[in-house]
This record gives structure tokens, C-alpha cells and sequence, in this order.
């Protein structure tokens, strides 16, 4: 006769789990989370028109808990922005990557302004919304100032790579770039918006034609 045994359970594998979060990382990731839902009411009523009481309505979350984790609206906006354009940063990338020509590039790099304007409108209004308002409210002035120096540092490797295939040196700094670029984009964003059909057109052709002008060529002057 044999002996029964009683079967052990196997011991459970922690590993599998990852390892345990910290409350900071929880605390971020919620953060985060809230940021992700309030993006979509920020970016259809803008600054003005938007409380946090609003944007715990059209989220999953009640305004006690956005109030838990943001202070203010002005907090939540700043983090919101700053939670987008992290991401956004690296658009460009493969644009720079992947060209092997100065024109190769120009026509990758006016469809990408074309592709993000179709698909992230609503972002690209509260970018502008939040930058004309840090002009009378200093209370995030700081915080709109460097994210717009991470953009134009966006912009700056386009443009880097560009001059480097065109074999010719840029005619402005970085600053002068930007702006110009910048502000054939929030023209095409505003034309967008207000449902102009040739909107996204004119941003490709535009961008298309102010690209050589930023090179240091007489050619490209004319």
C-alpha cells in the first residue's frame, strides 16, 4: 500500500507581475490618464470656456478626483499641452530618417503638417488658444515658453537635415525658421477649422514653397 501524498501548490512566479509601483508612479500614471480624457473638452471649448467641473463631465472621472490630482484648470491645461507635445515631438522623425533627398524630405515633411492638422485639429487649437493667452496671464507664461522652444527645436532638425541634403546652409537661424513655418501652419489651422475645403492644400503648397527660401542660395531667392 502506498503512502498518499498531498499535492503542494506550485509557488507563484512574482516575477511575472513586474515589479510593484511606486505611489509617485501611480500618482503620474493617474495624471496622465486624466490628461488623455481632458484633451477632447480642452480641445473643442479652448481655455476660456473650459472648468474642471466640465471636463469631469465628458470624462469617466468625477470632479472631486480632477480636483484631487490638479489644483487648478491652469495646472491641468499646462499638463495636458505638456503630456502632447512630448509625444509629438519625435513627428518628424522618421521624416528625417527616412529622406535621401532635400526634396525627398520637403514632400515628406508637408504631407506630415497636412497628416497632423487632418487627424489632431482640436490639440492644435488649444496650442494656439494657450500660447495667445500666456500673453496676459503669466501664471503659465514659463511653461508655453518651453514648450515652444521644444518645438521650434522640432523644427530645427527638419530643417538641419534639409540644408545637409541640399548641400547649402540655412539663410536664418532657427528662431526666424520657426516662426515662418509656424505661422503658415496656424494660418492652414484656422483656415481648417473654419471649413475652408482648400485649407490643407494651400499648408502643403506653402510649406513646399517656403522651404527653399529658408536656404542660403541665390537660386532659391528668386
Amino acid at each position: 500500500m502506498s503512502a498518499s501524498t498531498t499535492p503542494v501548490a506550485p509557488a507563484r512566479d512574482r516575477s511575472r507581475s513586474g515589479p510593484r509601483r511606486t505611489r509617485e508612479e501611480k500618482y503620474d500614471e493617474r495624471r496622465t490618464q486624466l490628461a488623455e480624457s481632458a484633451l477632447a473638452t480642452l480641445g473643442e471649448l479652448g481655455y476660456a470656456r473650459t472648468s474642471l467641473r466640465e471636463i469631469a463631465q465628458n470624462s469617466e472621472f468625477t470632479h472631486g478626483v480632477v480636483h484631487y490630482y490638479f489644483a487648478s484648470k491652469t495646472e491641468l491645461i499646462v499638463h495636458c499641452v505638456r503630456y502632447y507635445k512630448a509625444k509629438c515631438v519625435t513627428r518628424y522623425d522618421d521624416v528625417i530618417a527616412q529622406s535621401t533627398s532635400a526634396d525627398e524630405l520637403a514632400e515628406r515633411f508637408a504631407d506630415k503638417l497636412v497628416e497632423t492638422l487632418t487627424d489632431e485639429a482640436p490639440m492644435h487649437r488649444l496650442w494656439y488658444d494657450l500660447r495667445t493667452q500666456s500673453m496676459f496671464d503669466d501664471e503659465f507664461r514659463d511653461d508655453v515658453m518651453a514648450i515652444d522652444r521644444t518645438l521650434e527645436q522640432m523644427i530645427a532638425r527638419v530643417l538641419q537635415r534639409y540644408s545637409e541634403l541640399a548641400e547649402t546652409p540655412l539663410a536664418f537661424d532657427s528662431t526666424t525658421a520657426y516662426a515662418l513655418l509656424d505661422g503658415v501652419f496656424e494660418k492652414a489651422v484656422l483656415g481648417h477649422l473654419a471649413g475652408q475645403p482648400q485649407a490643407l492644400a494651400e499648408l502643403r503648397s506653402r510649406a513646399l514653397d517656403v522651404l527653399p527660401i529658408l536656404l542660403d542660395s541665390p537660386s532659391a531667392r528668386i
